[in-house]
């Protein structure tokens, strides 16, 4: 199929401009389930035929079907073991030829990849793919945009009963990637269904990233109580721009204010200037992050350490590095690296580091190495996770 006509760029164009002119439209007032029946209606008049939209589930082990999205339900397909799992993960289109026609997925992309839309055509050249990029987009924005009012979305990435302490700790949190030209982000947590205490967050802010990561002591509902408190009053302090070592101070007071003495959250605070690569931290409590170059572990960024937000530490003292360009940062928490089977030696740096060289040779994008890390150090420590472990990658990419 051509767009608008076969060799005719601007009743091509027109077209196109027709097709996301009707998705504009509507969209205002479109209540969260119709979103997927529009795009249908969309693609349908272009000659697309069974749409499915795919939503990555909490575990980030498949793509899940959107009921009522005005196509084929469907059952998950495998992120690993699947074509629109391909689309997804490298975050381009994927044709596939099938024996209906051409089965095109495409990724659905706001800074964060929120899924796939799956589409088959009887045939397809350059102005339906570019066309098509389009709708995707503008489908991506729109699930964005709905999901703050709805729970449908929430509710298809769920394959297991979730915890309280996870709704809330997921309600907490920023999208799981972002993707700039001059830096990216992905963070997992782990257990998916049923973390507690650590959360993330990060915010670009002109061309400064900041980024936090907290872990609360204990477990369950009280963990989760002194993550949000940690998060809030980072963002809080965050927000009135005042510098890390005071974000820590603001940070201690917020916990210990609100929770006994022996309550504690450790955390880690960044910022990173997008312009010269420059790094500032503070370490309170965490395990050193670990320096990525070339696709090598190279250093540990080792700091002094203060003590964790509640117990009233001193004013912290910020470390400095100069990054170059596709350096990548790897935060994590003890989780990660403290388990092990009873009687057994824990997991440790030194396997993490290993993984982490074995995984980066592949020259992934920094979404796929951060998910292909967790899930290959789950594996690794037998799927045990008696603590929360949670990583956040990030990369200067200058």
């Amino acid at each position: 199929m051509t767009v608008g006509g076969r060799g005719d760029p601007d009743r091509s164009e027109s077209f196109g401009e027709e097709l996301l002119g009707l998705l504009l439209d509507r969209a205002h007032e479109l209540p969260p389930h119709l979103i997927g029946p529009l795009v249908a209606e969309t693609v349908a008049r272009m000659g697309g035929r069974v749409p499915q939209f795919l939503l990555q589930d909490y575990g980030q082990q498949q793509l899940v079907p959107l009921p009522g999205a005005g196509g084929a339900a469907g059952d998950p397909q495998p992120i690993d073991r699947s074509e629109a799992g391909r689309c997804f993960l490298e975050s381009r289109t994927v044709e596939v030829q099938a024996p209906d026609g051409i089965r095109v997925h495409l990724p659905l992309l706001d800074g964060d990849q929120v899924g796939v839309l799956s589409v088959t055509l009887d045939e397809i050249d350059d102005d339906t793919r570019r066309l098509l990029r389009r709708i995707a987009g503008l489908a991506a924005e729109l699930l964005q945009t709905k999901n703050g009012y709805t729970d449908l979305f929430f509710r298809t990435r769920r394959s297991e009963p979730m915890s309280v302490a996870a709704e809330i700790q997921w309600s907490l949190l920023p999208p799981l990637s972002m993707v700039m030209p001059h830096v990216a982000v992905a963070g997992v947590l782990e257990p998916a269904y049923a973390v507690a205490g650590d959360s993330f967050d990060y915010a670009l802010n002109g061309e400064t990233l900041h980024l936090a990561m907290v872990d609360a002591m204990g477990h369950g509902l009280d963990a989760a109580t002194m993550a949000t408190v940690a998060i809030g009053a980072y963002r809080h302090a965050r927000r009135i721009s005042i510098e890390l070592s005071e974000i820590y101070l603001f940070m201690d007071r917020a916990v210990a204010e609100q929770f006994d003495p022996d309550h504690f959250v450790t955390a880690q605070m960044m910022r990173l200037d997008t312009d010269t690569g420059r790094l500032q931290w503070v370490n309170a409590g965490h395990p050193a992050p670990m320096l990525i170059r070339a696709h090598r572990v190279v250093r540990r960024l080792d700091s002094p350490t203060t003590l964790p937000v509640g117990f009233g530490g001193d004013q912290p003292q910020v470390s400095t590095v100069a990054l170059e360009p596709g350096d990548r940062i790897l935060c994590f928490t003890d989780g990660l690296i403290e388990e092990h089977e009873s009687g057994q030696e824990q997991f440790g740096e030194e396997q993490l580091i290993g993984w982490v060289n074995q995984l980066e040779q592949a020259d992934h994008g920094i979404r796929t190495v951060a998910r292909d890390l967790s899930h290959t150090l789950m594996r690794a420590r037998r799927e045990t996770t008696s603590d929360d472990a949670t990583l956040v990658l990030f990369e200067w990419r200058a």
